[in-house]
């Protein structure tokens, strides 16, 4: 069964089932302003304006990933790439793929938190960092799934994966993409699946979600990991889509 979801300001619509009954719960995934106050970097120069819609380089190919062994605790492996439309996706699908049996929301979180780099749009580093620490916290508390959520679904070995499912589309602002910075927005189709008395429950719910990543630009690599300098990082989970 299949259900079509709404953009709501704040949250996305997560949901479970119970036999064949439909329950919902809140995921907030993606957009709100694209930075909320700080200094911003500036130009003395008029640079050409790259398009709002990106394309793929020609080094676009995963060179590999952050960790591949995530994928034994049900997450999506970050990829090594400049390529925003690779990045991008793999983004969006990861923070709608988990399951309740291999890690704990603690865990998932923490993991999530690991694709971030401060924003390019900051000058200072230390405004750069507290903004990302914020991005952050709002991942946690407005964009994962609610521990409540998460603690009912475990009570009945929950998981979900998420596959995006058609084009994605991107927002095109001359301060972002100047900086290599890409909003991406798609549909996320999610399949949840869990155990009933009367067997494995499985059903898809349709979100509209985006992500802002920052590719062969200004980024900060995982540390301990073979990612470099300019490789796709997340600047930023929203709670709303755009576009």
């Amino acid at each position: 069964m299949e259900a079509t979801g709404t953009r709501r300001r704040g949250l996305l619509v997560w949901a479970a089932a119970g036999a064949a009954v439909l329950i919902a719960a809140a995921i907030s995934l993606l957009v709100a302003a694209l930075v909320g106050g700080g200094p911003r970097s500036q130009s003395t120069d008029s640079p050409s304006v790259p398009s709002g819609e990106p394309s793929p380089s020609s080094s676009g190919l995963v060179d590999g990933m952050v960790d591949p062994e995530v994928a034994d605790q049900g997450w999506v492996p970050e990829p090594i790439t400049r390529d925003p439309e690779v990045y991008a996706r793999s983004a969006l699908e990861a923070a709608g793929t988990f399951d309740t049996t291999l890690s704990s929301r603690t865990e998932w979180v923490a993991w999530l938190k690991t694709w971030f780099t401060p924003s390019p749009l900051y000058d200072d580093e230390l405004d750069a960092l507290d903004q990302m620490a914020r991005y952050q916290v709002e991942l946690d508390e407005a964009v994962a799934l609610p521990p409540e959520s998460w603690d009912e679904l475990a009570s009945e070995d929950g998981r979900v994966n998420a596959q995006v499912g058609g084009d994605i589309d991107y927002l095109e602002l001359p301060e972002t993409t100047e900086k290599r910075m890409w909003t991406a927005t798609a549909d996320l189709v999610m399949t949840y699946t869990r155990v009933t008395p009367d067997g494995e429950v499985s059903y898809d719910e349709t979100v509209r979600v985006s992500v802002q990543v920052v590719c062969d630009g200004v980024s900060v690599p995982t540390p301990d990991s073979a990612q470099q300098a300019g490789d796709c990082k997340v600047v930023r989970y929203f709670d709303e889509a755009v576009g």
